[in-house]
């Protein structure tokens, strides 16, 4: 009994304390470079499907797909990585990089802060509600595409009510330009995100 007390209180050795220390630095090292990267992509993935966009003549909102691209990484991240993807995307849009979708008129923060702006600034809370969703409920196809489902409806809301604190419009044309027109692709968008977050989640190739 004595040699276990003598032993559970031996201070721990300086080497391995100090061993210890260097092991817990690389680990962190080793996070922030994968979250860092994981950003990156992110980022870049969102640029490159706002810039698959269909414009219009109705509605100043064009047809992307940007909102596939946040509610996959709102499926495969966790909510706060997620959040900060996206966040990361808007900061590089709001500098000037051609990172939002073609629009003649206005680029950078004025893009951002336009009359489509809402639909931008929704996008980091869509992503993290649709991660919270998806991490609390089922994680098969079927809760995958309700928890992006939900996340859609986010967007679709905030830039409708962004829209029409420019526009003024009634509740019929709203609905007709900012809603309407996007459910039918939505709905494409919602599923195609589900299908490949549960394709990629379930070898486990990408860890959160």
């Amino acid at each position: 009994m004595s040699n276990q007390l003598s032993i559970s209180n031996e201070p721990v050795a300086p080497s391995r304390l100090a061993a210890w220390v260097r092991g817990s630095a690389v680990l962190r090292e080793g996070s922030i470079l994968r979250s860092g990267a994981i950003v990156l992509a992110g980022s870049a993935l969102l640029a490159i499907c706002s810039h698959i966009a269909l414009p219009l003549y109705f509605t100043p909102v064009p047809l992307t797909l940007q909102t596939f691209a946040v509610l996959l990484i709102g499926l495969l991240l966790s909510p706060q990585l997620a959040a900060g993807t996206v966040m990361a995307y808007l900061a590089e849009g709001a500098l000037g990089l051609p990172v939002f979708a073609p629009s003649p008129a206005l680029t950078g923060l004025a893009h951002l802060l336009g009359p489509t702006g809402g639909y931008l600034m929704s996008y980091p809370v869509a992503a993290a509600v649709t991660g919270m969703l998806s991490r609390r409920i089922h994680r098969g196809i079927v809760g995958a595409a309700f928890s992006a489902a939900v996340g859609s409806i986010v967007i679709l809301a905030w830039g409708a009510v962004w829209l029409n604190s420019f526009t003024h419009m009634g509740a019929a044309s709203l609905l007709a330009s900012a809603i309407l027109p996007f459910l039918p692709g939505d709905m494409l968008k919602v599923t195609a995100a589900a299908l490949v977050a549960f394709g990629l989640r379930r070898p486990r190739l990408i860890k959160t």
